[in-house]
């Protein structure tokens, strides 16, 4: 899995002590066996943590956590070599949470971070990816209440564009595959 957010979402509880919402999924996903952390990257964790164990346990676990300062530091294109060698050629999904972008250009978000990533690095980290065998692909946590002016609606309808564009392309290598068997 290739995850672009502020926060690496493996609490093992969150909001009230509730073990199954969107601050622990990655965690209950690697429990149920849904999900290999060996083949999970994680790009952009900076900000707030929400327990005391969430970056504890996504490291043990083998998730490969690249913090916005390891981003920056690698630059963009090394991050998607690493992303690329992490998931192979097995089936990936690609999943996105809108606060990994800075909130001065995604502000419409429940939990917004400083210092993340600009849009034109999320649109770079997705068409990074093309060539993958992507199986599906989400982005999350748009909040149009804290919208100003749309702008976070407007980018991540883009976003979801472009990933479109990488998984259209995944989806007929699959069919191909299949029909030559």
């Amino acid at each position: 899995m290739v995850h672009i957010d502020a926060h690496s979402d493996t609490n093992d509880v969150y909001q009230d002590n509730i073990k199954y919402n969107n601050g622990t999924m990655f965690r209950r996903a690697i429990e149920e066996g849904l999900l290999d952390p060996k083949r999970i990257i994680q790009i952009g964790i900076r900000g707030t943590n929400y327990g005391a164990d969430e970056l504890d346990y996504a490291k043990e676990a083998g998730i490969r956590i690249v913090s916005i300062e390891e981003f920056h530091a690698m630059g963009v294109e090394a991050v998607i070599a690493e992303a690329r060698k992490i998931v192979g050629d097995q089936p990936t999904y690609l999943t996105f949470d809108i606060d990994g972008i800075d909130p001065c250009y995604a502000p419409g978000t429940g939990t917004p971070e400083i210092g993340g990533l600009t849009s034109f690095e999320g649109q770079l980290l997705i068409r990074g990816v093309d060539g993958l065998d992507i199986v599906g692909a989400d982005l999350v946590e748009v909040a149009p209440p804290y919208d100003h002016g749309e702008i976070t609606s407007h980018l991540a309808a883009n976003l979801m564009f472009e990933m479109l564009c990488v998984l259209a392309p995944a989806l007929v290598r699959r069919k191909r595959v299949s029909e030559d068997k």
